[in-house]
């Protein structure tokens, strides 16, 4: 095993994110199995939440799947997340993770499009698609349909020398 991995796999050892990934395991009645690179593959996980293909707690893996293959890239995209829970803390990725979809889904009505997370996880491999930004997020969006913007009158110039002038 790679150093890396060896340390994100102590690291979230550690800051009980792996602990808590194999208490959900059990409560899903995952099937556990050794996998690449320090990480551990629940498969067949019967809980209802969240409703996604696959997700990760720690250095466990979770799925409904039957398998999955540690050469996929939906693999590849989880192993990611595993990194970044040891970066953030263990468990503190989730408040950080909720926070970052829900700004997202505001951006774009998408929670994983405009998330930095699944963005450096690889949203292709996570199985998400990119999505615009709402028009009022977009660069060249007119002023009155930008949040926090005054509307300007036309031929206003805002503030400046030459208003202050005319006042």
């Amino acid at each position: 095993m790679r150093a890396r991995h060896l340390v994100r796999l102590a690291v979230n050892l550690a800051n009980g994110s792996t602990l808590a990934g194999l208490g959900l395991a059990l409560a899903g009645q995952a099937r556990l199995a050794r996998a690449p690179d320090g990480l551990l593959a629940g498969t067949g996980y019967r809980l209802p939440v969240p409703a996604v293909p696959a997700f990760t707690m720690g250095s466990v893996i979770l799925t409904r799947r039957d398998t999955l293959e540690p050469d996929s890239a939906l693999f590849r995209h989880e192993a990611r997340h595993a990194t970044q829970y040891a970066w953030c803390g263990g468990l503190l990725m989730l408040p950080l993770y909720f926070a970052a979809a829900g700004v997202s889904w505001l951006l774009s009505g998408d929670v994983g499009a405009w998330n930095p997370f699944e963005r450096q996880a690889g949203l292709a491999d996570g199985g998400y698609a990119g999505h615009p930004p709402r028009p009022a997020f977009r660069r060249g969006a007119p002023a009155a349909s930008r949040p926090g913007r005054p509307a300007s009158a036309p031929g206003d110039r805002g503030p400046g020398p030459e208003s202050a002038g005319r006042a």
